[in-house]
């Protein structure tokens, strides 16, 4: 139904006029009508369909909705034949709807600086009726932003736009002041934020068309933030709620995006201080056929350990993306961490992994590393304690042979069941230190893991709580650096 339509809703009795209209048009006996409405679900009786036509009684509005639809079809059917052009001529753009609202969304970003973005969805909103806002969630993913001024920030703790957004669920408000609804904003899988969707009759609540034209909208909205993004600050700056450090903007930039899936694998990660972190680093591939995960954190908290980071993660994927497997990858890894820095003795843990999203085999190396947790049926079972190698950046700083420079190394595997998960992690987030000296430790991390599979938390959601557990420990303050990824095989059956 297009905005213009949705304006002009008409009353009980306009309706039934209007249906008597149509029904006169349409050819259609009052048997036939209701056999037609019957058909497409409609509850009613013929008699109680016969004494509506007759002004003698009123029905619901859905019943009287679905009698209008009956007749609409049979002349759509009497309108069907047309005559023929002989050059072709298409329908001229649509000037409201569902897609008008994605045409205005997709022409109104076409050389648009990303500040212009909130503009561009108040005007695919209006497209549909609607009033639409962008909220973006900031980097310590605590509250959401507005992305246009005039709003305060919502708290992803204590707000329903906050629940839709930790859930990644549509959340509806019929308040008195104006009804809404919550969508995530999404890039993929992705958590950028919500849009608030405000409408003006509460009965656009139960409208499935409406909603599932807003959830397009969203959808192409997530991608548009994450685009124009690319080339300017105005949408970055927003979700900034103070100054990086130059080692956090270098580790920033070489993240892939912090949550990604398939049909059968999905995984999430976030590293603290969002904008003082300095050594640690994730990254992943995924494909049709196989899984890549790896987690590096160069000794120090400093710029230098976020080259040296920046460099490990660089090598890795020149390695991955080369075809190389695993051995291959850690032995480039360690050559150029020791070929580059081997001299001021900066080192690189971490560990590299693959999934056979096929099979579940699991084949992985740790080097220095606290070892992978694999989660199964809510309950952490064990740590992976295969592939053992010394830190990236020994060997490689040490040998002059190529052949020596990966040591004695040997690949972990293990055999993933479907719905197994994997838990990666930096010490930070398990020597993390409260006042009186007391690690977090991890059995509060397998305690914490376990109930948050309990609850059916979706990951990024059960990264974020993590990742917040870790700094009330700490009372807000990290000593270093803190980073998670979990993985998920989950196979079609």
């Amino acid at each position: 139904m297009s905005g213009d339509d949705r304006r002009r809703r008409p009353g009980a009795e306009e309706q039934r006029r209007l249906l008597a209209v149509g029904l006169a048009r349409s050819d259609l006996t009052a048997e036939q009508l209701w056999r037609r409405y019957f058909a497409i679900g409609g509850l009613e009786g013929p008699a109680e369909v016969q004494e509506h036509l007759d002004g003698g009684s009123s029905l619901p509005a859905a019943e009287t909705d679905l009698l209008a639809h009956a007749v609409n079809e049979r002349l759509d059917e009497l309108s069907g034949r047309r005559v023929p052009y002989r050059l072709a001529v298409r329908e001229p753009p649509p000037r409201s709807g569902p897609l008008a609202a994605l045409v205005e969304a997709l022409e109104g970003s076409h050389r648009a600086p990303p500040e212009r973005l909130p503009a561009v969805a108040v005007a695919a909103g209006r497209a549909l009726g609607v009033e639409v806002t962008l909220f973006l969630v900031d980097y310590d993913q605590e509250a959401l932003v507005p992305a246009a001024g005039g709003r305060e920030p919502l708290g992803i703790d204590s707000s329903a736009a906050g629940r839709a957004f930790a859930r990644v669920q549509v959340l509806t408000s019929a308040s008195p002041d104006r009804p809404r609804m919550w969508f995530p904003l999404l890039d993929g899988v992705e958590r950028l934020g919500v849009v608030e969707v405000a409408m003006d009759d509460p009965a656009d609540l139960d409208d499935p068309h409406l909603r599932d034209q807003c959830r397009w909208l969203s959808a192409l909205l997530g991608h548009l933030a994450t685009a124009t993004t690319r080339y300017g600050d105005g949408l970055d700056a927003l979700r900034r709620r103070r100054r990086r450090t130059a080692a956090a903007e270098l580790v920033w930039e070489l993240l892939p995006p912090l949550t990604a899936g398939t049909e059968t694998f999905v995984l999430a990660g976030l590293l603290e201080p969002a904008y003082a972190v300095g050594g640690d680093a994730f990254d992943y591939a995924l494909s049709e056929t196989t899984a890549h995960l790896a987690v590096f954190d160069a000794t120090g908290h400093s710029l230098f350990s976020g080259l040296v980071a920046g460099a490990a993660l660089s090598a890795y994927r020149a390695a991955r993306r080369g075809g190389e497997g695993l051995y291959h990858q850690a032995a480039a890894v360690d050559e150029t961490v020791g070929d580059l820095f081997g001299r001021t003795a900066r080192l690189v843990t971490g560990v590299l992994a693959e999934v056979d999203l096929a099979s579940g085999r699991l084949r992985y190396v740790t080097a220095g590393h606290p070892p992978p947790m694999l989660m199964r049926d809510g309950r952490v079972v064990r740590s992976l304690e295969g592939g053992r190698r010394p830190l990236f950046g020994i060997a490689g700083a040490a040998a002059s042979a190529p052949a020596a420079r990966t040591g004695e190394l040997t690949i972990g595997e293990e055999v993933l069941q479907p719905g197994d998960w994997l838990v990666l992690h930096t010490d930070g987030i398990t020597e993390a230190r409260d006042a009186a000296g007391e690690f977090f430790g991890e059995e509060r991390l397998v305690e914490f893991l376990e109930r948050e599979a309990a609850a059916d938390a979706p990951p990024p959601e059960t990264v974020r709580r993590l990742v917040r557990a870790v700094l009330r420990h700490q009372d807000g303050v990290l000593q270093d650096d803190a980073t998670v990824v979990l993985a998920r095989w989950s196979p079609v059956p």
